[in-house]
């Protein structure tokens, strides 16, 4: 078990824009009336999980350290669905940009019960490896969105596969579609479910990458994954109907 003051696992960047003072305040009170909101907005959803092999119950229940992926276009959906096993003892933990950008995620995260490693695969990639691997040995489960933070969207990164290689962590594919929902104007395609919507989560079976395997069969195992979440994505969307 981690102990309370390694909730926040810092990288050696920080980044040069620091919080102002306004910045500060501003966010003191957004973010609680911002938790408000999405708590209320999450209550009117019908959610359906398919989850057709137990990996929920079976990570939460026996305790085991795993890496569940998502797009970064469905984070809010598979956010708050990881967030919800957190709290039924699920020993999460998430990799938030070290910028002033990331403090309101990572706050949400920390409030939530969840780890967090501040850093950037584009600035702190070593660090935040480094981070990642301390952290993963003392029983956390690395959550990411596998396309992220830069895209090109739905192209699983091999960074995540790496990260899955050398830790021995079984990768959880997960995906989402929703009937009515709001998407912005970003590379990802991030949508956020209007009220009342109907919400299908699927979650995919474990995928084990070997420890031993080459650069060309790790080649091979990320576009496994990354056709199995593709797949997912669209039974998800199949399902809404």
């Amino acid at each position: 078990m981690l102990n309370d003051n390694k909730k926040s696992t810092p990288s050696s960047y920080h980044g040069k824009r620091r919080l102002s003072l306004g910045r500060r305040i501003y966010y003191f009170f957004s973010l609680p009336m911002l938790l408000i909101a999405i708590k209320l907005l999450t209550f009117t959803y019908k959610t359906k999980i398919i989850d057709d092999n137990k990996v929920v119950e079976d990570i939460i229940m026996n305790k085991n350290v795993t890496a569940p992926c998502y797009w970064h276009g469905h984070s809010f959906v598979c956010l708050t669905l990881i967030l919800s096993w957190i709290k039924k003892g699920f020993n999460g933990g998430f990799i938030v940009s070290p910028s002033v950008d990331g403090e309101i995620p990572a706050t949400i995260a920390k409030k939530s019960g969840a780890h967090v490693i501040r850093g950037s695969a584009v600035r702190t990639g070593a660090s935040a490896m480094m981070g990642i691997h301390n952290i993963i040995k003392q029983g956390v489960s690395i959550v990411t969105a596998a396309d992220g933070p830069l895209g090109p969207k739905f192209t699983f990164k091999s960074g995540v596969t790496l990260m899955a290689k050398i830790n021995q962590t079984p990768i959880i594919p997960m995906a989402c579609a929703s009937n009515k929902y709001w998407k912005l104007n970003r590379w990802d395609d991030f949508f956020i479910p209007k009220p009342f919507s109907k919400i299908i989560i699927m979650i995919g079976k474990p995928y084990e990458i070997p420890k031993d395997c080459s650069l060309v069969e790790m080649e091979e195992h990320r576009n496994i994954i990354q056709d199995t979440m593709n797949q997912l994505t669209k039974e998800s969307n199949e399902h809404l109907y």
